[in-house]
This record gives C-alpha cells, structure tokens and sequence, in this order.
C-alpha cells in the first residue's frame, strides 16, 4: 500500500517543494529510512551547537527540530482525519507562535530526539494502516486541497528540508 507518488491534485503547490525532495514511492520505507538516518545524523551534533541560530530571528537547532516535532504531528492529524472522511475544512497553524511557545530551547537533546522518534513511528503506523482508497480521500488544510498520501510525503520531504538546512547552515 501507498506505494506511488502523490500527484500535484493530493498537495498543496506550496508543498511540491518538499515532496521533491523525496526520492522513490513507497513511503513507508521512506519515512522508516529517514527515521534512522535522522536519529544517526542528530547524535553527531556536538552539543554546543544545539543552541545555535545561524543568523538573528532564525531558529536554533532544538527549535527546529520542535518545528519538526510539530508539523510533523499537524501533517499526521491532518491526514488522519481526511482518511477517516471527515472532510470539514481545517486551520492552518502559525509555525512561528508554535516555535515561540515550544520551549525547546529549555529542553534536553535526548527528550527533543526520543519525542522525534516516537512521533514518527506514530506517523509510521498511521499511513502503514491506510488502505489504497483511504490514502486519496481528499480533505483542506490551510485552504488547500490534500489527500493522507500527500501529508506523508510532505512529511518526509520537510523533514529532508530541515535536515539539509541544519548540515549548510548550522554545522
């Protein structure tokens, strides 16, 4: 199961960045593949450098992995509810107010990579669990049209996003 690429009618354009991002179409084994090379490459991070932002205004790498952590799970719950045919129209969410009231910065390396891991393999089960026909349920977000197979790859390729961010900019 889910095992093709969404087409351009199951995202957002916006999101067709991220997708692009992500190599093959069985997404499950993409996002089980990210999971492990996500948890090898955050354990190499030297731990001053956690704090860091690259520039003023710009997130640190504990805030960015929060970002993660929590579009992550939007992306899922979105998903979730398309795929269960609830089709009432959903919010966006301000990634920025998320970030600000995160706390991440106060938090440690170990409790920002397990809530990571855990949240994926949550996302993991998820879209693992869908039928053919549940993964293209259509559903808004944001004003915008999305399918649970779309969710996933976004997913996954802005997970690849920030993760190539933090290798250039941070590191």
């Amino acid at each position: 199961m889910l095992k093709r690429r969404p087409t351009q009618e199951e995202f957002a354009p916006y999101y067709g960045g991220y997708i692009n991002k992500v190599e093959g179409d069985d997404i499950i084994s993409i996002l089980e593949k990210n999971k492990r090379e996500t948890e090898d490459f955050l354990l190499t991070i030297p731990d001053k450098r956690w704090n860091y932002a690259y520039a003023d205004g710009k997130w640190t790498i504990k805030e960015v992995m929060g970002h993660l952590i929590d579009t992550e799970r939007v992306f899922a719950y979105r998903a979730m509810r398309f795929a269960r045919g609830d089709n009432a129209a959903l919010p966006g969410f301000d990634q920025d107010l998320f970030v600000e009231n995160s706390g991440a910065n106060q938090r440690s390396i170990g409790t920002l990579i397990s809530e990571f891991m855990v949240t994926r393999q949550a996302s993991i089960f998820l879209f693992k669990n869908l039928t053919d026909e549940q993964s293209v349920l259509k559903g808004t977000a944001s004003g915008v049209v999305w399918t649970p197979l779309g969710a996933a790859y976004a997913t996954a390729g802005h997970e690849n996003h920030h993760i190539q961010i933090i290798k250039e900019r941070y590191l």
